[in-house]
């Protein structure tokens, strides 16, 4: 481990690094004290007491707006339930480690119950609750806010939004409609691949679970969008897109106000979302995979095309700093994609206190070294604090 991960001072000084700033890269250095930076300087000298970064690359710490990381933590295998504030404190910890310091944690709302293996259990509440008593302990490492992902294809929609309040920090509200047939699920037959493999279902029982399911979606889609909408303006949360797929969706969106469109899956969904002043966020393991899993539009071509602008962990964490850097080579430009997972994500999420390197802001700061094109994390710091 390298020398320079003892216990930080109050005062930081991190120098002869690669900054990623607002408008560009810098040699230099950057000090942080009380939890903020209070300087930034150009030139490769290193003051007394400062640390030697040799190089390394200094950025903004990591934002993420939709990970799924937190119910893979809570529900190991699809039968292991986790008990709920180790699975927080484990995830957590990965997130830091991962160079993420600020995170909106996706949490379902909407259930189909009694529904067997395929259905979906209400869980949002509890969880929520659990999260945020240990955020005002003191728990966590990170800067930990809610995303509610609102499923419209469900029975108990309505219900669970009306148990969250202003108080609760949900900061994004997504609207995501996984009826069979459809956005993710356009394809029946790739559909049929996941839910098979996932849950061992026969042929007889996926029919039966995608009629039902079909049937419930066109029953229940303009109330619980509308429920959502009006949530999100309850909560004062930012309105988000979910698999949009065609322009219609797109011009849809744009009715209710959607602010960021999560995942679109084709070209023509994404130019819509950019000429309707949508941002574009895709994932990056698509990124870093090639493609996606759901056989969708590649991020990769969204980003030659211009058309990306945040990128998210989804469902890998280890996958938001190797996209930008992957980002950074498509575009030649790494300053450019260390903002698609720093200030854009914080921008989209309206928050003005991180995502850039600037004196006052934040000092939720990276510093990382790449290896063959790999980064890899030398240290994390969360408002000042070392995490990792």
């Amino acid at each position: 481990m390298p020398k320079d991960t003892a216990l930080m001072p109050e005062t930081l000084t991190l120098a002869n690094a690669r900054l990623i700033l607002p408008e560009g890269e810098m040699l230099g250095r950057m000090t942080i004290t009380g939890g903020e930076i209070v300087e930034i300087a150009g030139g490769s000298s290193v003051p007394a007491g400062a640390v030697d970064c040799g190089g390394d690359i200094v950025a903004p710490g990591l934002v993420e707006l939709h990970t799924d990381n937190l119910e893979r933590h809570l529900r190991p295998r699809p039968s292991a339930h986790w008990p709920t504030k180790p699975a927080i404190a484990a995830h957590d910890a990965e997130l830091a480690a991962c160079g993420i310091t600020t995170v909106y944690d996706a949490i379902r709302v909407g259930s189909i119950e009694g529904a067997g293996g395929v259905g979906w259990s209400r869980y949002a509440r509890d969880l929520a609750d659990v999260l945020l008593v240990m955020r005002a302990a003191g728990a966590l490492k990170i800067s930990h806010h809610i995303h509610l992902r609102a499923e419209i294809c469900s029975e108990t929609l309505i219900a669970e939004l009306d148990q969250f309040g202003p108080d609760d920090r949900v900061g994004i509200m997504s609207l995501m409609d996984h009826t069979p047939g459809q956005r993710q699920f356009a394809d029946i037959g790739q559909y049929r691949t996941y839910m098979m493999g996932k849950h061992g279902l026969s042929e007889a029982v996926f029919n039966e679970h995608v009629t039902t399911r079909q049937a419930l979606g066109e029953k229940v889609r303009a109330p619980h969008e509308a429920a959502a909408v009006a949530a999100a303006q309850r909560l004062g949360a930012v309105l988000a897109s979910h698999d949009d797929t065609l322009v219609e969706h797109v011009a849809c969106s744009a009715r209710f106000g959607v602010a960021l469109a999560e995942f679109p899956t084709t070209r023509a969904a994404a130019q819509a979302c950019r000429d309707n002043g949508i941002a574009v966020m895709m994932g990056a393991p698509n990124l870093v995979r090639g493609g996606s899993h759901s056989g969708n539009v590649a991020a990769a071509d969204l980003a030659a095309a211009g058309l990306l602008d945040i990128l998210s962990s989804d469902y890998v964490p280890s996958a938001l700093l190797y996209g930008a850097v992957m980002l950074g080579e498509i575009w030649g430009d790494l300053a450019r994609a260390m903002a698609t997972v720093t200030a854009a994500p914080a921008h989209a999420a309206g928050l003005v206190d991180r995502g850039r390197l600037a004196e006052g802001m934040r000092a939720d700061v990276i510093r990382f070294k790449l290896t063959d094109g790999v980064p890899v994390l030398r240290g994390v710091w969360s408002a000042g604090a070392r995490v990792a």
